[in-house]
Formats: C-alpha cells, structure tokens, sequence
C-alpha cells in the first residue's frame, strides 16, 4: 500500500496553485479539466510527486468560492531543514504565518503554520539537515 494523495477543495485554483507554487516551492505536475461534471484538478508536489513522495490534490468545483473547513480537519505537514529561514522565505513570498517557528508545547521539535488562501493550515516541522525530507527543501536557506 503506498500514500498517494490528499485533496483539498479550493475556492480559486489559480490562486491556490500560485500559493503553493510560488510561496511553499511545490511543483505543478498535472491538471485536468471536467466540463461535464464542472471541476477543475491540479496535483502539486516535490520531487515529482508519485511514486517518490505523496501528492497534494486542489480540487475547484466551478461556482464554489468557499468552503466550511468543519473542526475535523487539521493540517498537512511539510518538512523543512530550517523553519525559522523557511517562514522568513514564506513571509517574503507573501504568506501568512499563523504561527511563528518554535518548539512545540513540552517538547522540543521546532514547527511553525502558514495558513493558504483557503484558510487551510501548512505545519513546518524541522528535520535534521541529513534527513531525506531536507535533500531538495526549496524553503531552506540560502
């Protein structure tokens, strides 16, 4: 069994794409058109996506500009080598920082959030400089 993807539904999918594209450093990868049924997809990754890491799907159903997150949803986390640069990097991409980089309450694991144009919130979790998660960060410093 292997994690292929997450979705989440979008009230603008250019908007939504840039956010990940331009601010947290993904790759567009495909998108797919469905007039009949009026939905939109774009699938957003690092390092290709499939079968290397799971993919994020942004779904637009045309018409729809909001959605009720619920309080069941939580986060989608993203591993960085360094969240203090990647939220500096964030906020100069104009992000939102909903919450600023430091250990996690009673432990010691650095994380931050970003919240996307949706509202949706993005955990920055810092990993070790040799871990897989930090080979391509494109959120790490200079």
């Amino acid at each position: 069994m292997q994690f292929l993807h997450t979705m989440l539904r979008v009230g603008n999918l250019q908007r939504s794409i840039d956010f990940y594209t331009q601010v947290l450093g993904m790759q567009l990868l495909r998108t797919t058109e469905n007039p009949q049924y009026q939905y939109s997809l774009a699938f957003l990754g690092f390092e290709g996506g499939n079968p290397a890491q799971a993919e994020l799907e942004l779904t637009y159903n045309w018409g729809t500009e909001h959605y009720d997150h619920g309080n069941a949803y939580g986060h989608i986390a993203l591993g960085v080598t360094d969240a203090y640069a990647a939220c500096d990097t964030i906020r100069a991409a104009g992000g939102t920082i909903s919450r600023e980089p430091g250990p996690v309450q009673g432990g010691s694991t650095v994380i931050a959030f970003v919240t996307d144009p949706d509202g949706y919130k993005i955990e920055l979790i810092q990993r070790p400089a040799d871990s897989a998660a930090s080979a391509d960060d494109p959120l790490r410093s200079a």
